[in-house]
């Protein structure tokens, strides 16, 4: 994993990790320019190259080839798309397929490869003298940020992982750290960047990068990951879900959501964690975050919340952006999501827009719920509609339909098409991946019709650490300070507030936990949140078999217990001879 070079323009490195993390500025790479350790000197500008250097990996490493956020994203009950796509990783094929080996490449290997690149910016910034101790511990926080995400996704992934050495080394025989003692490095590390970076507040902050209250937040959210895995086997979750069609032929329509109770089971490696004293940690952080000790943080309004323009808002704690149509710093975000059009300006999509959630996900909000009247596409065209003026609409409801087609559900001509819909376009609906609750978080971009587009992955928001300190507070039998929270985040989306009496009263504590679990899959949707969640909740094998094969577009949710881990890859094998098992049940 040493990292011998790092490749940075000359525009690079003017411009500094904002240029990967921010959206107001464009990298250019320039192959031919190979800037060694030896070449970057020290000087605040030389620590601002090597902190952009382990930016870039979550670009040019992770990103770039279309993998991610793939690997995180399609193992969950929430999301489908076209068979071709989610038939081997979304399926649960972690292993054996080119498809599955690739995504497991992206992410074990890309996760690594940063790690290598920050554990070698750290040792040349220590060893600089000619810069102010409050640039080079922010440089540092900022590269041991990395460094702790990066083991946060490889942990929650594959269980016990290698924790490189932060020395130099070519010992590539590294073995596997048991699961809490990864915890421990990584909470170390973000430790030490909550207090060794600048807050958002600070003069010398940079809009776009990592800060204090970045490092603060991730703590709250690692605390919590590990409190929820060590809660008791038992504990009742209640998840709205089941399978999605009723019926078969000329008779298929889709089942009602059902509200199906599951009892945690074990996580493995967390059985000797105190959930109670992680979650009152995971608590402590998230309320400094909030009440402002690490910086100033707000939800933005609905209607702002994905415009390109406020990527680099207070909401945005930790978010990956990219290059508009730059072949090295590009990611495939917006064609996964979105599609990118034909031409700018076009009504048609031609191509992309694979990946969305299924219909139990949309019903799961209310009618006026900004996240789905705003955040849902209700009407596209494709390629194919061109010569028959058509296009699609979503969802398959009395409403949609009427406004889309003048006919009710049973087929029986009640008006015209109205609103959005009356511009003489024939839309129509079928039940298949082509239509589903597709997101539009990621539509604006500078340039829709290309498919590297610039749209901004949102790692970590603000709304995350609001709904953390809700979970850590319920957990600790504090309700009363817990829909306080919960109530800001759907306040914000137009959704009822919940209440702790009355009809629908979140009255107990599975209730809220429930109603806690729920909200997260709607708040953070397309955002490779869901698979986790179920995971250190123990609920992962129940909401996936819940669905089984019958799901929205013909997919396979259908898991067994090898599922709950990932596979390490056969190349590492190959090289790092100190791990010789891999996880259960794979080869």
């Amino acid at each position: 994993m040493k990292m011998k070079k790092i490749i940075l323009s000359a525009l690079t490195l003017l411009m500094g990790a904002s240029a990967f993390n921010g959206c107001t500025s464009w990298i250019e790479e320039d192959p031919d320019s190979f800037i060694t350790p030896d070449m970057v000197g020290d000087s605040e500008d030389a620590a601002s190259q090597w902190v952009t250097g382990v930016y870039s990996k979550w670009v040019n490493d992770m990103f770039r080839w279309g993998y991610f956020p793939r690997v995180l994203e399609q193992d969950a009950d929430y999301i489908s798309g076209p068979d071709w796509l989610f038939g081997s990783f979304g399926a649960g094929n972690f292993q054996g397929t080119d498809d599955a080996l690739a995504l497991q490449d992206a992410l074990w290997n890309g996760c690594y490869n940063l790690i290598g690149r920050a554990n070698l910016a750290e040792r040349h910034i220590r060893a600089m003298n000619n810069i102010t101790d409050a640039v080079k511990n922010n440089a540092i926080g900022e590269v041991k940020f990395h460094k702790a995400f990066a083991y946060f996704l490889l942990v929650r992934a594959y269980g016990p992982v290698p924790v490189q050495p932060e020395v130099d080394t070519s010992d590539k025989n590294q073995p596997r750290q048991s699961v809490d003692s990864v915890y421990t490095y990584i909470i170390n590390n973000l430790q030490d960047a909550a207090y060794m970076m600048y807050k958002n507040t600070d003069q010398a902050y940079q809009a776009g990068h990592v800060n204090a209250g970045s490092a603060a937040g991730l703590l709250a959210k690692v605390y919590a990951t590990m409190a929820a895995a060590a809660m008791p086997a038992g504990t009742q979750i209640t998840v709205r879900t089941g399978g999605a069609y009723d019926g078969d032929g000329d008779d298929k329509a889709y089942a009602p959501l059902r509200s199906m109770t599951f009892s945690k089971r074990a996580v493995s490696g967390y059985e000797n964690m105190d959930s109670h004293e992680l979650y009152t940690l995971a608590a402590q952080w998230a309320h400094d975050v909030i009440t402002g000790e690490y910086g100033d943080y707000e939800l933005l309004p609905y209607n702002q919340l994905w415009l390109k323009s406020s990527c680099t808002a207070s909401e945005f704690m930790f978010s990956v952006a990219s290059a508009d149509g730059n072949d090295t710093y590009s990611t495939q975000v917006h064609t996964q999501y979105a599609g990118y059009l034909m031409a700018p300006g076009s009504d048609f999509i031609a191509s992309g827009g694979w990946t969305g959630c299924t219909r139990h996900w949309y019903d799961l909000f209310e009618h006026d719920d900004y996240r789905i009247t705003q955040g849902v596409r209700h009407r596209w065209r494709v390629n194919g509609h061109q010569d028959g003026n058509l296009g699609f609409f979503y969802p398959l409801t009395e409403e949609y339909s009427i406004m889309a087609t003048g006919t009710n559900l049973a087929g029986e001509r009640v008006g015209e098409p109205s609103g959005i819909y009356a511009d003489g376009v024939s839309y129509y609906y079928n039940m298949t991946s082509e239509c589903l609750a597709f997101t539009t978080k990621y539509s604006d971009v500078t340039n829709a019709a290309t498919e590297n587009a610039d749209a901004n992955w949102p790692f970590l928001r603000y709304a995350d650490v609001k709904l953390i300190y809700a979970e850590a507070e319920n957990e600790l039998g504090h309700p009363e300070e817990a829909i306080i929270h919960l109530n800001d985040v759907r306040r914000r989306s137009n959704a009822a507030e919940a209440s702790l009496t009355g009809n629908g009263a979140l009255d107990t504590q599975e209730k809220m936990r429930s109603a806690i679990i729920e909200e997260r899959a709607k708040e953070f949707a397309c955002e490779a949140d869901r698979r986790w969640d179920l995971i250190r909740w123990g609920i992962y094998l129940d909401a996936m078999n819940a669905i089984g094969t019958n799901e929205d577009s013909n997919g396979n949710k259908t898991r067994t217990e090898r599922n709950l881990l990932f596979p390490i890859p056969n190349s590492e094998f190959n090289t790092n001879h100190a791990i010789t098992e891999n996880n259960p049940g794979w080869a």
